[in-house]
């Protein structure tokens, strides 16, 4: 349990003891400055402690927002600090710093006035200091000032500020105005029935894949049920983070389950609408595995850009963007023509309800290509004039490559190849599928595409458009595989492809949660296990080569079956020893994607 020290003689007519209890916490009083050094001191190292300034006045949400939000070391309001575990240490150094400084004794109440903000002060790490907007949290200092502090937060309707702030600051236009004015009351609801976030995320789940199991069946009351289901799905995946917001209940875990179930339920739908469309015989299995490889190739964009923070705020481009924001409306309509998570499942559940699952595919493949575009080419713009990536970026791009070990042979210091090598490659292994087929043409410019791999990250990933690398290489391997099992013309060859993609996907997206998260990337043993990028493609181009069209595709079926084994095994254990190692708590208050 963690332990608040009221800090000073008590204030008649108070509630702060009370109000500390409601948030879990054990309340002990110091009267003076020792006596809270010793309390502090007597807290078991692995439990979270606050000191509070007996005269503090305020709402309990700031208080909340103060003392218990678990995503930092650190933190503090006007009247209190709070420490985590890993923030402790600090917490004790700034204290005993501070009553050596002013020589406060046991017992003395007058000093120890306005101690939580002086050890605040006296931090020598960063603190967090939340945004409390409206919200009061002060510390007056005679009974008239008392008076007036008690009269602002009975102006304030406190829980019109929690509701508020359970919502993202910046959204999709969809979710913005259809789904966030009623689904923060659902997450209220879940609240106050002491429902958690992750409870919400995996109701989220069993909702979609409910909605897939109904597209499945292939007929209009079924598509009409998927899409109702679908976006119902999504008001629960809304809920669950407005949840989290509302309750602070951040953790590690649920910032994983999240984002991996949004993956999971988007590629179950994908492939219950193309069992739908095949029970009336439309076979639409390529445009569902060409959804998922457009889709993560525009993610891997997005993160890459981001980790590798070269494009920088000059230039044309910039300097449009910026006087776009200044105009309200382009704001919204930039929003939705990227086409985040809101605006894609609504488009998707309408469409699955009113038209066929062919319709569904061919208008979100061109939406999707149409924001991929439009966002790579904005990027490429600010990269042009921006500047390189520092060696952490570089790191990050390299960990999102996932390069195996016939790359780590191949590779050399001397080797500058960065985006232009990996642009090559991918030209090559695709090319060869889509003119060649399964051949040993493909098979050769597999090799090449090794090697191209090797070179383009025997440098660090430090130019302009090196973050172009990784896109490049998802899309040169999904795209050869959906080539080749498309090439097979066997039933069955082309789901199978799906399988793979679908797990080598999860592989890529969990490897960015991990860096996401400060967490790491995966291990260079788990990456040499699976292949590598590179190895999956020389793989799957030789099996293509050397197997009949039958025997290819239950060797594509084994391959997905052994990648998704092994990295649904090792993900699940990390995130799992991550959540019960106490790894700092994640939420991320980006745009969906």
């Amino acid at each position: 349990m963690p332990t608040a020290i009221v800090t000073g003689p008590p204030v008649p007519g108070s509630s702060l003891e009370g109000d500390l209890r409601s948030l879990g916490f054990d309340v002990r009083t110091a009267a003076g400055a020792a006596e809270a050094e010793t309390l502090l001191a007597e807290v078991p190292g692995e439990e979270r402690v606050a000191l509070v300034d007996t005269r503090f006045v305020g709402h309990l949400h700031a208080l909340r927002l103060g003392l218990t939000d678990p995503r930092f070391p650190l933190s503090a309001i006007p009247g209190a600090v709070t420490a985590r575990r890993t923030g402790r240490q600090a917490l004790t150094r700034a204290m005993a710093r501070e009553n050596s400084a002013t020589g406060q004794g046991a017992g003395n109440g007058t000093l120890v006035e306005g101690l939580p903000d002086r050890v605040a002060a006296a931090l020598d790490t960063d603190v967090h200091r939340p945004d409390l907007g409206s919200l009061v949290a002060a510390v007056p200092a005679d009974p008239q000032a008392r008076n007036e502090a008690r009269q602002a937060v009975a102006a304030v309707d406190e829980e019109a500020v929690r509701l508020r702030s359970a919502v993202k600051a910046r959204d999709g236009f969809f979710t913005t105005f259809c789904v966030s004015p009623y689904s923060r009351h659902l997450a209220r609801w879940c609240a106050r029935r002491g429902l958690t976030p992750n409870q919400v995320t995996t109701a989220s789940l069993l909702t979609a894949l409910i909605a897939a199991g109904c597209a499945a069946t292939g007929t209009r009351a079924g598509f009409v049920a998927a899409g109702v289901l679908l976006l119902g799905s999504f008001v629960l995946d809304c809920a669950d983070g407005q949840l989290a917001r509302y309750s602070l209940q951040y953790s590690t875990l649920g910032a994983w389950l999240d984002a991996t179930f949004d993956r999971a339920k988007e590629y179950a739908f994908y492939a219950g609408l193309a069992l739908g469309a095949a029970r009336t015989g439309d076979d639409v299995w390529a445009l569902a595995l060409g959804a998922i490889i457009l889709q993560s190739c525009r993610h891997v964009v997005d993160f890459s850009f981001a980790e590798a923070r070269t494009g920088a705020g000059e230039g044309p481009a910039a300097s449009l963007s910026g006087r776009l924001d200044r105009v309200g409306w382009t704001v919204w309509v930039r929003r939705m023509i990227v086409l985040p998570i809101g605006e894609r499942w609504a488009l998707i559940a309408v469409l699955t309800a009113a038209t066929t699952p062919r319709v569904t595919f061919w208008v979100l493949l061109a939406g999707c290509a149409f924001a991929a575009a439009y966002t790579t080419a904005g990027r490429v713009l600010r990269s042009l004039r921006g500047g390189r990536a520092d060696d952490e970026a570089a790191r990050a791009l390299a960990d999102l490559a996932d390069g195996g070990p016939l790359s780590e042979l191949l590779r050399r210091p001397w080797a500058r190849g960065g985006a232009a090598a990996a642009a090559l490659g991918a030209v090559l292994i695709t090319g060869s599928a889509l003119v060649w087929g399964a051949g040993w043409q493909t098979v050769l410019a597999a090799v090449a595409y090794v090697i191209c791999s090797a070179a383009a990250t025997g440098h660090p990933l430090t130019g302009r458009l090196d973050w172009l690398v990784p896109p490049l290489f998802r899309a040169a391997e999904y795209g050869t595989v959906l080539v080749l099992a498309a090439d097979a013309e066997v039933n069955g060859a082309l789901p199978a492809a799906y399988g793979l993609v679908s797990a080598v996907a999860y592989h890529h997206y969990d490897t960015v949660y991990r860096i996401r998260g400060d967490a790491g990337a995966p291990s260079r043993l788990l990456v040499r296990a699976i292949g590598g990028h590179e190895g999956r493609t020389l793989a799957v181009a030789v099996l293509a080569a050397v197997l009949t069209a039958s025997g290819f595709t239950v060797a594509l079926t084994a391959l997905a079956v052994a990648v998704a084994l092994v990295v649904l095994a090792e993900s699940i254990r990390f995130w799992v020893a991550a959540h019960r190692g106490g790894a700092p708590a994640v939420h991320d208050e980006g745009e969906p994607a």
